[in-house]
């Protein structure tokens, strides 16, 4: 699904329209983004936790030649699913 799939089923299940659905998805999407740039952890019940981790600078190797380089350190978002959403994904066929 990519986004306007998802705009469309969040406008279908929501009864809205496809504007206000785009709205309400990019609202929610830079609400979570200036939360993690804030430096702060999203928690959303049911769903699952969106935070801030610090990877650390690492030696790497090039595929193609075989040669060392440094990988510099990076500040990273992650996401952790919730146990609901594990489970609805997990459920046996």
């Amino acid at each position: 699904m990519n986004k306007s799939e998802l705009i469309e089923s969040i406008a279908t299940k929501a009864s809205l329209t496809r504007a206000q659905a785009a709205s309400a998805l990019d609202a929610a999407l830079g609400s979570i983004t200036e939360a993690l740039v804030a430096g702060d952890a999203v928690a959303i019940l049911g769903f699952g936790n969106f935070k801030v981790s610090e990877r650390a600078a690492r030696t790497g190797k090039n595929p193609a030649t075989g040669e060392a380089l440094e990988i510099a350190a990076a500040t990273v978002p992650k996401f952790t699913p919730g146990k609901a959403l594990k489970d609805a994904v997990n459920v046996k066929k």
